[in-house]
């Protein structure tokens, strides 16, 4: 008899979201379990760890009402698969990998392991094109590109799921037409959010290209470990399989490192830093390293992961270990969104290490490079202006601190602030900031090439 075939009445205890089975036998680590209550309702678990006779098994749909007496448990000797298929596009899931938009099933193709393979060192390519937000602050000074990590760091109350829903609209690959599609995945966001998210992709059109992964807050925490993994099974079908180039939206990684820290102090582990476990950093590069692009495949998987900051703490061990593990970050700040600009991105944080290779001409334009420099030194500069004068006051300035001061407003103003629903193609972002220069003496754009300054400056534009 296959341990398939074997129902398992011996539960000896239930501790958060896990229950211990006694009295196994040839069981492994991440095997896949079916749970029957007292009720016959059926549950799915996974096998968390197996020592000796006993298996510690997480239970996704959480495990309110178990009763150790009567619940049973069946190992069936596999690990968690996702049915994967092309015609997921456009499809809603929940956190255990079931369709809730009211269509019919999914008819897989195949099923495929959701913890993925490691992506060989040897076959990755180095990322290189350009992915268009329409942010001017991603673009134009921290630009994202095909098969890049590249995090956004928020906070309690900031815009930060309006982000996610504009860059899943607006982002596009340029230049030759080629198959676009975004993996959206939420962990932990409430009801009115998720509808908000659903209303707004099939209000623009954008659901048509996009694979909905959701899971509520009052849905079992537990479910936010397998989610990421299962929305990013989906994105390597459709990357390495179907050709697409795929973008990878999670939201909000804080609820995955919590549900982590959850089972942890089920299992009594001894706590790391701030009481996550010792293991979360290899945990997240799990998730963050799926990313990437593979020599001989024309797909590629570009991830934006999105985190809110405890306390707005850029040292709190989720966003500290993230900025390890990936290519930059995008930080968003309390100060700007009190003003009342957004997206508030606060430029001088704010990092993408792989943007050299994805900006210049043929990519973006000859002139980004140098104008993006120019701009955030400027902004730097403006900003610690600022901060002389409410000290020694604005009277104490030169006339070229003056500018300086007046350029750092304007930047806010007219750079960082966007409409909800604007879209910048990377021409108007370089074209506001070229305006924005202008402010200040051709003799202080010490960062720009001088041809491109006699080609672009407005002052040259306005002669001809």
């Amino acid at each position: 008899m296959s341990n398939k075939d074997i129902e398992y009445t011996t539960v000896s205890k239930v501790a958060g979201p896990l229950m211990i089975v006694d009295g196994i036998k040839d069981v492994a680590y991440n095997e896949v379990v079916k749970i029957k209550t007292a009720t016959g309702e059926e549950r799915t678990g996974q096998v968390l760890e197996a020592f000796m006779d006993k298996a510690v098994v997480q239970v996704f749909e959480g495990t309110k009402g178990l009763d150790t007496d009567k619940t049973s448990a069946r190992f069936i000797g596999e690990t968690m698969k996702l049915g994967v298929a092309k015609n997921m596009l456009g499809r809603v899931f929940d956190g255990t990998g079931n369709p809730i938009d009211d269509a019919p099933p999914i008819i897989p193709e195949e099923r495929r392991e959701i913890n993925g393979n490691p992506i060989n060192p040897y076959s990755r390519e180095y990322p290189s094109e350009f992915i268009q937000t329409g942010y001017s602050t991603i673009d134009g000074l921290n630009t994202l590109v095909r098969g890049q990590k590249l995090p956004i760091f928020s906070g309690a109350g900031l815009p930060h799921n309006e982000m996610a829903a504009q860059i899943a609209r607006q982002a596009k690959v340029l230049g030759k037409e080629e198959k676009f599609a975004v993996v959206f995945c939420a962990m932990g966001i409430t009801a009115e959010e998720a509808n908000l998210f659903i209303r707004d992709f099939e209000n623009t059109g954008a659901l048509e290209r996009t694979v909905m992964f959701l899971n509520l807050a009052d849905d079992p925490s537990i479910e936010r470990i397998i989610l990421p993994r299962m929305a990013l099974t989906c994105a390597e079908y459709l990357a390495f399989d179907l050709d697409m180039q795929v973008l990878v939206i999670l939201t909000d990684l804080t609820n995955y490192a919590e549900a982590l820290r959850e089972i942890a102090a089920a299992r009594e582990e001894v706590p790391g830093r701030r009481g996550y476990p010792g293991y979360m950093y290899t945990d997240l590069a799990t998730i963050y390293e799926r990313a990437g692009r593979i020599k001989g495949k024309k797909g590629s998987i570009t991830q934006i992961p999105m985190l809110t900051m405890p306390d707005d703490d850029i040292t709190h061990p989720i966003p500290d270990l993230t900025g390890y593990i990936t290519e930059g970050q995008i930080v968003l700040q309390r100060g700007l969104h009190k003003k009342g600009i957004y997206p508030p991105v606060a430029v001088l944080p704010c990092l993408s290490r792989l943007m050299d290779r994805g900006i210049g001409a043929n990519r973006t334009r000859e002139d980004h490079a140098g104008v993006s420099n120019q701009l955030y030194a400027t902004y730097a500069e403006g900003c610690d202006l600022r901060d002389l004068v409410a000290i020694v006051g604005e009277d104490a300035l030169s006339d070229r601190d003056r500018k300086f001061l007046r350029f750092a407003d304007e930047f806010e103003k007219k750079f960082i602030q966007q409409g909800i629903h604007e879209d910048r193609s990377i021409v108007r972002t370089l074209t506001i900031g070229w305006e924005l220069l202008s402010i200040l003496p051709k003799a202080e754009l010490k960062k720009i090439d001088e041809k491109y300054i006699n080609k672009y400056h407005p002052e040259k534009i306005k002669k001809e």
